[in-house]
């Protein structure tokens, strides 16, 4: 079970067919999910339609929105700043920004290609090659980033179907894998055991500190 605005949701048959993965929902069993539903959905009307066979009650008014181990007004300020944010239009992207970066990258790609097949492989050549796909392959790193948190386009199958191609075609990595396991991290960011980015020994990276661990 999780909570979503109060009201309590049974996921246990649901979750493994949750389009984010399953392990996304499991991280938040038993807890309130509402800032991490909030921040993932961008058509909250078409979700709704799926969480409203899964509701099974709400929570009683003397229940608390906040478990116990969270701070609630630190949760507060969080809600009041996103809020601020989104009325400031600071979410909105700029899409000629975007469309202006992959041409970017499409023509660094193109010269790098030919650079080999115009000059051949030697050490000049090559290494210029390689300092121009180095740079494409950064900027479209980031590019995915923001195409797989379906920031570019309004519509998600647009953001879905450029990010393949970026992830899939231009980097040759899997876009699917990357979702799954970069959603998981925003939902418990630094969290061990629910965040993939540190799935690591503790002590790792972290000089002698230990990570936080949800109890």
């Amino acid at each position: 079970w999780l909570v979503i605005d109060r009201k309590v949701y049974d996921i246990s048959r649901f979750y493994r067919r949750h389009p984010g993965g399953a392990r996304l929902l499991v991280s938040h069993a038993g807890q309130d999910a509402t800032d991490a539903f909030v921040a993932f959905h961008v058509d909250k009307v078409l979700v709704s339609k799926y969480l409203k066979p899964l509701q099974i009650g709400e929570l009683a008014p003397d229940q608390p929105s906040v478990e116990p181990t969270k701070n609630e007004t630190l949760m507060k300020d969080f809600r009041e700043l996103r809020a601020t944010v989104e009325r400031m239009g600071l979410l909105e992207p700029n899409q000629l920004f975007f469309f202006l970066l992959l041409a970017h990258i499409l023509l660094l790609d193109t010269a790098a290609w030919l650079t080999l097949l115009c000059f051949g492989t030697s050490l000049l050549p090559f290494v210029f090659s390689l300092l121009l796909l180095t740079i494409s392959q950064v900027q479209a790193s980031w590019l995915q980033h923001d195409l797989g948190h379906l920031s570019v386009f309004r519509k998600t199958r647009w953001n879905h179907l450029l990010h393949k191609f970026v992830m899939c075609h231009l980097i040759g990595a899997s876009a699917k894998w990357w979702t799954l396991l970069h959603s998981q991290h925003h939902a418990k960011p630094n969290c061990f055991h629910k965040d993939p980015d540190i799935d690591m020994h503790p002590f790792l990276f972290t000089l002698g500190k230990k990570f936080s661990v949800e109890v």
